[in-house]
This record gives C-alpha cells, sequence and structure tokens, in this order.
C-alpha cells in the first residue's frame, strides 16, 4: 500500500473459532472514515469488513486463519457443487440496496436462532442487525433469493473494482438440504465471472475449523500468506 493508515492491535481475547486459542485483531482507525477505495486496498491486503470495522487476525502464536479468494475464470466446480448448482435453478435471485427490511431480519433471527443458538449473533436486536449487515459505508447489495415467493436467503455482499467479497449469507433453516450457503458462493462466482471481473473474495479459512472447511472446496483458492497471494495447497 502506498499510505498505510494507521492499524491497532486489540487485546488478547478467546479465539472464536479454535477451541483454547488467544486471538488478537489488527484493526484499522475506526474512527476513520473509510471510503471505497481504502476499504478495496484493504481487501487486497487479507483485510476483512464487519459492519465498520475492516480488521486482519493478528495472532502472534498463530496463523491459522487466511484470507482467502476464488479466481473466478479458473474455478471449476467439483460434482458435489454441480448438484447443488442444479438443484436450486428453481431459485430467483433478486439485487437489493442494503437497507433494513423486516423479511429480511426475520429470516436472520430464524437462521440465528438455528444455526447459532446461544452465541451472541442469536436474539439479534435490529439496531444491531443494522450495524452488522446495513451500514457498511461502501458498495454493498444483498442479493435475495426467492423460492417462488418465499425468502429462501439472503448473500450480503461487497462489490469490488476487481470481484466480488461475499460479506455473509443467510438462508431458512428448513431448507437446509439445498445448501443454500455454497451456492450463494456457487451464484456469486458465476455472476463475478458474468461481470468479468476477477475474483471472489470468501473471507477467513481456518484450518482445523470444521464450519470453515467448505470454503477450501471451492478450487483454486488463494489465500494472502507473508504478504501475497498465492494458491492453497489442496486440503
Amino acid at each position: 500500500m502506498t499510505s498505510t493508515p494507521s492499524l491497532y492491535l486489540s487485546a488478547p481475547h478467546p479465539c472464536p473459532y479454535l477451541t483454547h486459542q488467544t486471538a488478537s485483531t489488527l484493526l484499522l482507525d475506526p474512527d476513520l472514515t473509510v471510503g471505497q477505495s481504502l476499504y478495496e486496498t484493504m481487501v487486497q491486503h487479507g483485510f476483512r469488513r464487519s459492519g465498520h470495522m475492516v480488521y486482519r487476525p493478528h495472532c502472534s502464536e498463530c496463523q491459522a486463519c487466511v484470507s482467502v479468494r476464488v479466481p473466478v475464470d479458473d474455478f471449476v466446480a467439483n460434482r458435489a457443487q454441480r448438484r447443488i448448482w442444479r438443484g436450486n435453478r428453481d431459485l430467483r435471485v433478486e439485487t437489493r440496496r442494503p437497507r433494513f427490511n423486516p423479511q429480511q431480519f426475520d429470516l436472520y433471527r430464524r437462521y440465528q436462532a438455528e444455526r447459532h443458538p446461544g452465541s451472541t449473533m442469536d436474539h439479534p436486536d435490529p439496531v444491531k442487525y443494522k450495524e452488522f449487515m446495513v451500514n457498511s459505508g461502501v458498495n454493498t447489495v444483498f442479493y435475495e433469493m426467492y423460492l417462488h415467493t418465499q425468502l429462501a436467503a439472503v448473500a450480503v455482499t461487497d462489490q469490488l473494482a476487481d470481484g466480488l467479497s461475499a460479506i455473509y449469507t443467510f438462508y431458512e433453516p428448513d431448507l437446509a438440504k439445498r445448501s443454500l450457503g455454497s451456492f450463494s458462493v456457487l451464484w456469486q462466482i458465476e455472476n463475478a465471472k458474468r461481470r468479468r471481473l476477477r475474483w471472489v473474495y470468501l473471507g477467513y479459512w481456518i484450518d482445523g475449523c470444521e464450519k470453515m472447511q467448505y470454503k477450501a472446496g471451492f478450487k483454486p483458492i488463494e489465500g494472502f500468506r507473508d504478504s501475497r497471494w498465492s494458491s492453497l495447497p489442496d486440503q
């Protein structure tokens, strides 16, 4: 980066992904207004966004968290992914600008209650939801996926000059057999390809964290390690 903004290191805290591990997070100055250009530069250097917070894991004794991206022109769906794609051909996708939508919020609440019961993300309130999902400050869209008239899933996605950054997907728990999380990634890869974008950024892949393993299935995949992007070894 030609001009490095102020970065801060958080205090050590329990790792939310790996038990018995302590984590630290590198944070972009929270008082800084992050415009689209700076945000895209940070993403290209392995950073991620949660609400207005732009961050990257920075742990002294662990390098398990790796920022990953899929080169869309080289992506080849495996057998399971092709089955997921075929099984969701009846979904209709609508693009929405970010705003508070009660229907989306109700779906988010059901998803969190089913997938993360008892966690800090369960029992969300509208204010926290808007801080996390709606108030991004950058070029964000909501891809709404409908099964007939039912809202089946929502993929919150940041649009970048070189690709898409998949921020968060939530879906109807009763439709879990459709693998809508994986379908959302497949759809965003196809969307990026149609728009001649190069990458779909998938956030952090964490070796040893079961719920993150699905990301390594989108091959080929690159990881940001030692200050550069390079192909991840087969997992």
